[in-house]
C-alpha cells in the first residue's frame, strides 16, 4: 500500500505536484503489474488481449496453435508496430474507429455467431485469432481446399480486411503454425 500526502497552500499550490505524483504512482503500479504478468522468462501471454477461441473440433490430434500468445521479447517487438498500425487506419480515414484493434472484439463476436448459424462446409479443428481486422484460422483440416474456402468465408464478415488460413492437412506432418 502506497500513501501520498500533499500539502496545499492557500492558493492551491501543490495541486500540480499531486497530479504529477499520481501519474508517477500510476505508472509505477502499471509497470509492476506488467512485470508481474510476464512471469518466467519465455512464458507466453496474450499481452494485447487479442480474441482467440476454438470454433471446431472435428480432426483428432490437432496441435494447439500459439495464436496471440507471445513472450516478453515479442511483446516489445510488436508494441511499436501495433501502435502505428492502430492509429494509421483512423488517421488515413480507412477506419471510423480511433484504433484498428477496436474492431477485433466485434469481428470475433460476428465470426462466432456466423459459425454457429452457418459454418463453412469443412472437416477441421480450428482456432481463430483476430488482430487488427485480420482473422487467422489455424488448425487441421482433412483437405487443403479448406484454406481458400475458410479465408473467403471469414472475409465476408463485417469489418474483416484480411483472412489467413494456416492448416495442417497431413496427419503426420508438422504443424505449419507456431505452437503454444
Amino acid at each position: 500500500m502506497v500513501s501520498v500526502s500533499v500539502r496545499r497552500g492557500i492558493d492551491g499550490a501543490g495541486t500540480r505536484g499531486a497530479y504529477v505524483g499520481c501519474v508517477v504512482l500510476c505508472a509505477l503500479a502499471a509497470a509492476g503489474v506488467a512485470r508481474a504478468q510476464t512471469g518466467a522468462p519465455g512464458a507466453l501471454h496474450n499481452f494485447f488481449n487479442d480474441p482467440f477461441f476454438q470454433v471446431s473440433d472435428r480432426v483428432k490430434d490437432c496441435p494447439l496453435p500459439a495464436g496471440p500468445f507471445i513472450d516478453e521479447s515479442e511483446r516489445l517487438a510488436q508494441t511499436h508496430h501495433r501502435a502505428e498500425k492502430g492509429t494509421t487506419c483512423w488517421l488515413s480515414g480507412a477506419c471510423d474507429r480511433p484504433n484498428v484493434y477496436a474492431y477485433d472484439a466485434d469481428i470475433a463476436q460476428a465470426l462466432q455467431a456466423a459459425w454457429a448459424r452457418d459454418p463453412p462446409r469443412v472437416t477441421a479443428t480450428l482456432w481463430v485469432t483476430v488482430q487488427g481486422r485480420v482473422v487467422y484460422l489455424e488448425g487441421c483440416a482433412d483437405d487443403a481446399a479448406a484454406e481458400p474456402l475458410l479465408e473467403a468465408w471469414a472475409r465476408s464478415l463485417p469489418f474483416v480486411q484480411q483472412a489467413i488460413a494456416v492448416l495442417r492437412t497431413e496427419p503426420q506432418a508438422r504443424a505449419p503454425y507456431r505452437l503454444r
